[in-house]
C-alpha cells in the first residue's frame, strides 16, 4: 500500500543513511511474494484505502504474519503508518466484514459511521527514558483504534484526534514495533524521529553522527504550527 505520500518516507531515510555513508538497500514484497524475516532491518507498511487493505489483509495474515513476527522477535523495527497500522492488530472491522490483522500488537479497529478524524495532529512521544519529543503529521482516517490491555501507545495527543478521538492516546508501539496514523509524509517532517528508526535497526551503540538541518527543523516547526503547537 502507497498512500498518503508513503514513498517521501522511503526517500528521506535513504538520503539520510547515503548522506552519512551508511548503506541502503529497498526491496518491495507485494501480493502473494514471500516475506523473508531476516532480509531488512527495518520492514514499512504504507496507507491504503479500504479496498486496498482488503486486498492485502488476507495476504498479510497468512502469508506474511509468521515472517513479520519473527523479524520482530529478533529486534527489526516494523514502522505501519494508517492503513498499515490498522493491519498490525488483530482485526480491522468494516461493517458487517472483518479484516484479520497480523496480530503483532494488542489493538483493534472498527470503522466507525461518524465523521472522519482528519486534521493537523501533534503528540507527545517518549521513545528514550527521559527524552520527551513532539511528533506533528496529518491524520485522515475513518476506522477507531482502540488499545487493549496488553498495549502501550505510542504518545499523548497534545492537539488533533489520535487513535479514536476519546482516549488522548495515539499510535502503539511494542518494543521495535510501531504503529501511527501520523503521515503526510511523517519523517520528513520528524526527521529526528526518522534518525531514531535507523539507529535503532542498524543496532547502532552511540547517536547518528549529525545533519545541517536547517530546513528540516523548519518543516518540523511549520507541522507544528499548523496542529496549533
Amino acid at each position: 500500500m502507497n498512500i498518503y505520500a508513503d514513498r517521501g518516507n522511503l526517500l528521506l531515510l535513504e538520503r539520510r543513511c547515503r548522506w552519512r555513508g551508511l548503506g541502503f538497500d529497498l526491496s518491495g514484497v507485494g501480493l502473494d511474494d514471500e516475506l523473508e524475516p531476516s532480509s531488512a532491518d527495518l520492514f514499512y507498511m504504507g496507507g491504503g484505502q479500504d479496498r486496498d487493505q482488503a486486498l492485502c489483509a488476507v495476504d498479510l495474515a497468512e502469508g506474511k504474519r509468521d515472517a513479520l513476527h519473527e523479524a520482530a522477535e529478533r529486534g527489526a523495527v516494523i514502522l505501519a503508518v494508517c492503513g498499515g497500522y490498522q493491519l498490525l492488530g488483530h482485526s480491522y472491522q468494516l461493517g458487517e466484514e472483518s479484516l484479520p490483522g497480523v496480530g503483532l500488537v494488542d489493538i483493534t479497529t472498527v470503522r466507525s459511521d461518524g465523521p472522519r478524524l482528519i486534521g493537523n495532529v501533534a503528540i507527545e512521544v517518549e521513545l528514550e527514558a527521559g527524552r520527551r519529543e513532539v511528533l506533528a503529521g496529518f491524520e485522515n482516517h475513518g476506522g477507531r483504534t482502540h488499545l487493549g490491555a496488553r498495549a502501550t501507545a505510542l504518545g499523548r495527543v497534545i492537539r488533533g484526534h489520535g487513535n479514536n478521538g476519546v482516549d488522548g492516546y495515539e499510535g502503539v508501539r511494542a518494543g521495535n514495533v510501531i504503529g501511527t496514523y501520523l503521515h503526510g509524509p511523517l519523517l520528513p517532517k520528524n526527521v529526528w524521529f526518522a534518525d531514531w528508526l535507523i539507529a535503532t535497526a542498524l543496532g547502532l551503540p552511540e547517536p547518528l553522527g549529525e545533519l545541517d538541518d536547517e530546513l528540516e527543523s523548519l518543516a518540523h516547526l511549520d507541522a507544528c504550527r499548523a496542529a496549533g503547537v
